[in-house]
């Protein structure tokens, strides 16, 4: 697909933003290049951001976005090219001098200290002072004004480390607004959002626009660049490749210059073959009452979804299958035994595999490399291990395999996990539910955060494990997933078990009527 010329990229646009007409954007980059020890992330990059509008960077894991706006936020200088601010050269060799110019950025990897309070993070080197001494009640009442405003539902003295992610989200966002805006940055914002902190976000978003603040966006959800967005630059392999208007923009159109290829079905047709009743929870009730009473079953050869908001308790129902939450009451059968209260080791014994949806916290171990990472949950197996060793050789042939198999990028099994990026992270998780026999396997958010080319290949993935004979339990709040994946799907609401849907019965009208609290007759 062929990049659009400078005159094409100046006309996309025009009337777009609030700026003022032949006024200078707010942010312009120019031929702006990031090298980093053997690899070029940006390669010459032009892009522009207008007053009041919302402009969305698209592009596979790696194309180069999370590079870019780390430029502008002055997480990294550029190795060539600059970078102007309301026409002005600018210099940003640092966060705090970005948001001196009024810029602000909500990454997606959170930079909250845990053990500080909400109202400590969000004044975390703004602190105001009094007399040389920390002025903790004017910035306790600056925290309450700004939740307020937000509509956050937040405790300003309560620890992060007890804030669930989406709440960490909500406190990331405050940062970003707590002073005076020119430019706001923000990647994968709703990923752990609910839906109604999602449309708070967005009401953000448009008061923020009325006000002139130029917005870029990045996200990998079409309906959010529908929504909210203005303008979408795509970025492949570090290099530009278009700027467009979002009116001409459509998903087919958008994934074809992401990928430089035609993909005409996103999500894969499944051959579903029902056999043996491989996971039945009856009853089951968390000792912290996030399930309740709920019943689910899933076959071999069959993809069983498990739907809900964030919060519904979802989640928990798998966590407590494969013994990471505690059960206070209820029975798990797997594979015809009684497995209540196993631990997980116990499970991954049995060939249970339960792939968690945050990598970096649960998932992968990320200042090792891939390998090693691939490997973990299969030590114990005898293809890998010796009386006394580790059988690196077969190890390291094994993951190459696996490495080929996913689409690994760059094909580097050596290579440290914190050094890929966010897509190619997922894969190497979903490396390890392949490291040994398994009969069950649960995904839970298994394509948060990463481009339409991975969610294909992940899709596929999971469409070829159904398609072999396992058995699989797929967790998502993206409801297409639950649309095209599945055969069967639980719908969940505040921790019960709202509806069992079955084949055509899988419909968005059907499900999206059990996602929330019924009138009164």
């Amino acid at each position: 697909m062929g990049s659009v010329t400078g005159a094409d990229r100046n006309k996309g646009g025009a009337g777009s933003g609030g700026g003022a007409e032949g006024a200078p954007p707010l942010l312009r980059l120019e031929g702006v290049s990031k090298h980093f020890p053997g690899v070029v992330a940006l390669d010459k990059v032009d892009f522009d951001l207008k007053a009041g509008e919302v402009h969305v960077l698209f592009g596979e894991n790696g194309a180069g976005k999370s590079t870019l706006i780390s430029l502008v936020a002055g997480a990294h200088r550029p190795s060539a090219g600059t970078i102007h601010v309301r026409g002005r050269p600018a210099q940003i060799g640092s966060v705090h001098e970005a948001r001196a110019l009024g810029i602000s950025a909500v990454f997606q990897e959170f930079s909250l200290v845990p053990q500080l309070t909400v109202e400590q993070n969000l004044f975390l080197g703004a602190e105001a002072l009094s007399g040389g001494f920390l002025a903790k009640r004017r910035m306790h009442e600056s925290a309450v004004e700004i939740l307020n405003r937000l509509g956050f539902p937040l405790d300003p003295e309560r620890r992060v480390t007890y804030l669930s992610r989406a709440q960490q989200q909500m406190v990331e966002i405050a940062k970003a607004f707590r002073s005076d805006l020119s430019v706001l940055i923000l990647d994968e914002p709703t990923a752990s959002l609910t839906e109604r902190e999602t449309e708070r976000l967005f009401a953000l978003i448009v008061q923020a626009k009325r006000q002139g603040v130029g917005i870029i966006y990045i996200t990998h959800r079409i309906n959010e660049i529908k929504r909210i967005g203005d303008r979408i630059t795509v970025l492949r392999d570090g290099r530009f490749v278009a700027t467009l208007e979002v009116a001409q923009a459509n998903e087919t159109r958008l994934v074809e210059l992401m990928t430089g290829r035609v993909i005409t079905q996103i999500f894969p047709k499944v051959d579903y073959r029902p056999g043996a009743v491989a996971l039945e929870v009856k009853d089951l009730t968390t000792a912290s009452r996030t399930v309740r009473s709920v019943s689910i079953a899933v076959r071999a050869g069959e993809i069983v979804g498990l739907a809900g908001l964030v919060g519904s308790g979802k989640s928990e129902v798998a966590r407590a299958c494969f013994g990471i939450e505690r059960i206070a009451a209820g029975r798990i059968t797997f594979d015809g035994r009684d497995v209540t209260g196993k631990s997980p080791g116990q499970l991954l014994e049995r060939g249970f595999f339960y792939v968690p949806p945050d990598r970096r916290e649960e998932g992968l171990v990320m200042m090792r490399g891939a390998r090693e990472n691939m490997f973990l949950a299969a030590l114990g197996q005898p293809a890998l291990s010796g009386p006394l060793f580790l059988k690196r050789a077969g190890e390291r042939a094994r993951a190459l395999e696996l490495a080929k198999q996913l689409n690994l990028q760059p094909l580097n099994v050596e290579r440290s996990v914190d050094h890929f990026s966010g897509g190619n992270q997922q894969k190497v998780l979903l490396a390890k539910a392949l490291s040994r026999e398994v009969k069950m396997f649960v995904f839970d958010e298994p394509t948060v955060g990463v481009d339409v080319g991975t969610r294909v290949a992940i899709y596929e993935f999971i469409r070829d494990l159904c398609q072999a004979g396992a058995a699989i339990l797929l967790i998502s709040s993206d409801l297409p997933e639950i649309l095209h994946l599945t055969n069967r799907a639980y719908i969940m609401y505040r921790g019960e078990l709202r509806a069992e849907l079955a084949g055509a019965e899988i419909t968005e009208d059907r499900v999206l009527s059990h996602f929330f609290e019924r009138e009164a007759a």
